[in-house]
């Protein structure tokens, strides 16, 4: 099924005359460096391709035939590959193994373009390979980046100084090589994926860009012992798939996978991409991003993205042109060698769309001025419950079960509200985006219509209005007190939050001396009032709360501290108003 729809994906793609995937029997490649050669195979130059200053220079990725699969073994790439392979030139490895690396790479080339090509690119390779090589390799010391070269290993190609392409990209060399690849070999099964007779791939491309996974790739089809071997197939012979299919899927996965990708979000430890079944659907798969990531150098399309789905669904019209088209959303995860499935969903882009909106309604909450109006993306909520804020803390399966919820319109985990329970005693703090991920807890998984988006006098359940208690607990001694290096906050939330009996006789007492500490009586009699309001509707203080009322604790401490702060801002507007009138 998750080959299948990315073999349909490469499909699509490829049918566009402007696409970016690369053709069968090709790939792309970021190259450093390129030997340029006049037709006679002498270097002339060595050119650094990379862009960008300092460690952060890259090349850009150049389209080049499809490399081997890369084992112990000696195994080179036609018309590109490392230095070692390249220039024979010993980096990391012995030197007998660097010369049948160097002699595998010359013999690659002539065994698919014989000893006298017609192409003059490929007549100026031979050339060097075979003659000139040894005296390039003495001008090359002298190049400014040789000690890099020695020191990285990059990847090398060649190019004609009367040419801006590489030599394989020349037309009779792409010629040559389509042709090869579209020939194929003789057929010795059936393709799961096409259904029809093919030559079965032993060994799968890597499949590279997932987070956490070997640097060098890993791969999503993988038989490697006796173990996973059926019916006497070894390898991927127990699941078999063609030579082409094999190309198109991961082709496929390597270019949703791309660094800069805009079909791509890292949910947790799922690097997680995302595709649309038809061409009409790519309006969609740009905003999918939008909607759950809102990190980018432009915020504001996030917003965007979201009041667009509003609009859409509030008329009554499609998203896309065809919203009930199919939409493939994977998540991916390091597993050694081999990459795990987290999550796979499909659905169609109108059932997506209403899931989207009960996510960003259930997490409607009052936001804090300094907050743009982006909608929390769905890192953000990740990593407000990991320890010290960072995504690498974030624990292994929450990602893709939050996804699921999300996508599914199922109940957020539990282990969601655990962490941020856990996150607001460790730090002290019921920051924006844990209060919003509680209440949509909340709502979501117990239908607490209570919990609303702003301050709600008519909730009487014991967290909160326990919640509310504390907040106005804390901001009577900040009024009292100014800014203190510990609140009360920071010496009694946890306590306060679980075990509330023990320490409300503490903060009541404190709650009067603060109280009387008030320069302005008036201040002190509306703080009175409130406290009354709130305790009214709590007849009796609970020994212990509940994980859930805790949540409502949170919440409810939360709301009544944005209800002070925005009664602020107004009454500076009031004040303002007051001023340019007179």
């Amino acid at each position: 099924m998750i080959l299948q729809a990315l073999n349909d994906y490469y499909a699509r793609k490829a049918a566009d005359p402007q696409t970016d995937l690369a053709p069968e029997g090709f790939e792309l490649k970021a190259l450093p460096f390129v030997l340029v050669l006049d037709e006679a195979g002498q270097l002339l130059q060595l050119t650094d391709r990379r862009e960008g200053e300092g460690k952060k220079r890259e090349a850009k990725a150049q389209l080049v035939p499809q490399g081997v699969k890369k084992t112990s073994g000696v195994a080179a790439n036609l018309l590109w590959d490392n230095a070692e392979y390249v220039l024979g030139v010993v980096t990391r490895g012995k030197p007998e193994r660097v010369a049948e690396q160097q002699a595998a790479f010359a013999k690659r080339l002539t065994e698919a373009f014989g000893d006298a090509p017609d192409d003059a690119g490929l007549r100026a390779i031979l050339a060097f390979l075979k003659i000139h090589r040894t005296a390039a390799l003495e001008t090359l010391v002298a190049h400014p980046a040789w000690p890099e070269i020695l020191e990285s290993n990059p990847l090398l190609s060649f190019q004609l100084n009367s040419d801006t392409a590489l030599v394989c990209q020349r037309p009779a060399v792409v010629a040559a090589l389509q042709a090869k690849a579209s020939a194929g070999g003789e057929a010795d099964g059936i393709c799961l994926i096409s259904g029809e007779p093919d030559t079965i791939e032993r060994l799968h491309p890597s499949i590279k860009g997932v987070w956490g996974a070997q640097s060098s790739g890993a791969n999503i089809v993988s038989f490697n012992l006796d173990a996973f071997s059926s019916y006497g197939k070894a390898q991927s012979f127990n699941a078999p798939i063609g030579k082409r299919a094999v190309f198109t899927y991961t082709t496929a996965l390597n270019h949703l996978l791309t660094k800069g990708s805009r079909q791509r979000i890292q949910v947790g430890d799922a690097s997680t991409v995302f595709w649309a079944e038809k061409s009409s659907g790519e309006v969609f798969e740009s905003a999918f991003l939008d909607f759950l990531d809102s990190r980018g150098d432009d915020p504001d399309r996030g917003t965007q993205a979201v009041a667009s789905l509003y609009a859409s669904v509030k008329a009554g019209q499609p998203f896309t042109d065809d919203d009930e088209q199919r939409f493939h959303v994977l998540g991916l995860a390091p597993n050694a060698a081999r990459i795990a499935v987290r999550f796979w969903h499909v659905a169609s882009i109108h059932e997506l769309e209403g899931a989207l909106l009960r996510h960003f309604e259930s997490l409607a909450i009052d936001r804090p001025a300094y907050e743009t109006a982006a909608p929390l993306s769905l890192y953000r909520l990740l990593t407000s419950v990991a320890a010290q804020g960072k995504a690498e803390n974030i624990l292994p399966n929450l990602g893709g079960d939050v996804m699921r919820a999300i996508l599914k319109g199922l109940p957020y985990p539990e282990t969601l509200m655990q962490g941020a329970l856990r996150r607001i005693r460790a730090e002290r703090e019921v920051n924006f985006p844990r209060a919003a991920l509680l209440k949509a807890y909340l709502i979501r998984n117990f239908n607490d219509q209570e919990i609303t988006v702003s301050l709600n006098l008519e909730n009487t359940s014991p967290g909160y209005r326990l919640g509310r208690l504390f907040a106005a607990l804390e901001r009577t001694q900040e009024r009292a007190q100014g800014n203190l290096n510990a609140s009360i906050r920071e010496r009694y939330y946890g306590a306060f939050s679980s075990t509330p009996v023990t320490v409300m006789p503490t903060l009541m007492k404190l709650k009067n001396h603060h109280l009387a500490k008030l320069p302005n009586r008036g201040e002190a009699v509306n703080l009175e009032k409130l406290f009354a309001e709130i305790i009214d509707g709590l007849p009796d203080v609970p020994s212990r709360l509940s994980l859930y009322e805790q949540a409502r604790f949170a919440v409810g401490y939360y709301h009544q501290r944005q209800s002070f702060f925005n009664k602020s801002d107004a009454d500076k507007s009031d004040q303002s108003a007051i001023q340019t009138a007179d």
